[in-house]
């Protein structure tokens, strides 16, 4: 189902968009602390964000910059509960070129954008690495067997949903069939990779092939290229 491999490739692009986001924030938030004068400044208000069935407060700051201009900002990290309280006093930074440009000298203020970014990129990333991984090892271990495994006849049992994958609220088919190892006289029961169709209206045989490494029908690819091609 292409909707996988679109996940997939989404998961990647964003991962990357937020590790170059949080370079440039960490830049950024760099070059602010180099340039950036000192003030003190006054907790003078809590602004109460609503964010869905709760809410948080974003501390409102006032200080007066080195230029004896009166400057008031509000801060861009909010809590629950406030971090601050009306009254206190709080180191400022803001910029000499642009008083506006102000924050409250703390981790959270300074390097929280920062941080999020980070944790999100390298979760996206880890997520769509681990994709590609696990396409690629599925895909050498089929060219694997394909190339050195044995062929067996496996008799068709049945089409079912493959219930531990969800995508879109839709379950894919595995087709399932079993084959009786003649040296051992072990039962083998092999299910196919996940199909985004069902297959049964095309599953003419009562065998289908299987390719199984030798010694070991623990790992098997179950042949399904007899199946049309589905096209989005």
């Amino acid at each position: 189902m292409k909707v996988v491999a679109f996940v997939k490739y989404i998961f990647f692009v964003v991962g990357v968009a937020l590790l170059a986001g949080a370079a440039i924030s960490y830049t950024n938030t760099n070059d602010f602390i180099d340039t950036a004068d000192t003030a003190e400044g006054a907790v003078v208000d809590l602004l109460k964000i609503r964010s869905d069935d709760s809410y948080s407060y974003k501390p409102v700051i006032e200080f007066t910059a080195g230029n004896g201009q009166q400057v008031e900002f509000t801060s861009l990290v909010s809590s629950n509960p406030p971090a601050y309280s009306v009254g206190e006093t709080v180191e400022v930074l803001y910029s000499p070129t642009d008083v506006q440009e102000a924050k409250i000298n703390s981790f959270s203020a300074l390097w929280g954008g920062f941080l999020v970014m980070l944790i999100l990129g390298v979760v996206f990333s880890s997520i769509a690495g681990l994709m590609f991984l696990i396409g690629r090892l599925r895909s050498r271990r089929k060219d694997h067997l394909q190339r050195n495994g044995v062929v067996v006849e496996a008799e068709f049992q049945s089409v079912s949903r493959n219930h531990s994958i969800s995508v879109n609220g839709q379950n894919p088919f595995v087709i399932v069939c079993q084959w009786l190892d003649p040296m051992t006289s072990a039962v083998h029961v092999f299910k196919s990779e996940s199909l985004w169709f069902d297959p049964s209206s095309y599953i003419k045989d009562k065998t289908i092939r299987v390719f199984v490494e030798r010694n070991n029908p623990k790992k098997f690819h179950v042949d399904v290229s007899f199946l049309p091609k589905l096209k989005h």
